[in-house]
């Protein structure tokens, strides 16, 4: 190949320009100067929300939608580890809570602490709506089955927390 003031010039500027996007990524961004900002989660409008979430986080979380029985991530998972809202990640249930109600929906007798979810009984009367305490996402149902009656076990509370798999994320516990 003949060597061309050309080729030479361009064969120069490619390097350069890879050569500055090669520092460029090694540069590390600036600390910031101020703390990010703190979400109001109950105030985030449904265009945000359709943004952060995917769209079945989204049909569950904030339009109450219903996945399939038997068909969900986490009625079958049996690792140690919380369930976080899928929404804001705040702690909902403890995976030792949980327990296979045979229902096909991932079931818990209790939340993670009092006050991580919130119950609210449906404009029906019929069932007791289980939101998340932070940003009001639906989560699932509340029903107080679980006493050895119906084929359902019983617990420590008589509860069944009926969840929705994706209303939620799984955090795997940290080995030791």
């Amino acid at each position: 190949m003949k060597m061309t003031r050309k080729v030479i010039l361009t064969l120069g500027a490619a390097l350069a320009f890879g050569s500055s996007v090669v520092w460029a990524q090694q540069q590390k961004p600036a600390a910031p100067t101020q703390p990010p900002k703190e979400i109001d989660w109950k105030k985030l409008t449904e265009r945000e929300w359709r943004k952060r979430l995917t769209p079945t986080q989204y049909s569950i979380l904030r339009q109450a939608a219903t996945e399939y029985a038997f068909r969900n991530e986490y009625h079958d998972n049996h690792k140690v580890g919380t369930y976080q809202c899928a929404g804001c990640a705040l702690e909902l249930f403890k995976s030792e809570a949980k327990f296979d109600s045979g229902t096909g929906w991932p079931s818990f007798y209790q939340p993670f602490k009092k006050g991580a979810v919130l119950e609210k009984r449906d404009p029906d009367g019929a069932r007791v709506e289980v939101l998340c305490s932070r940003c009001l996402g639906h989560l699932g149902h509340l029903f107080d089955d679980a006493n050895g009656s119906f084929g359902i076990p019983k617990t420590p509370t008589g509860l069944r927390y009926c969840m929705n798999s994706g209303g939620m994320k799984f955090i795997p516990a940290k080995k030791p």
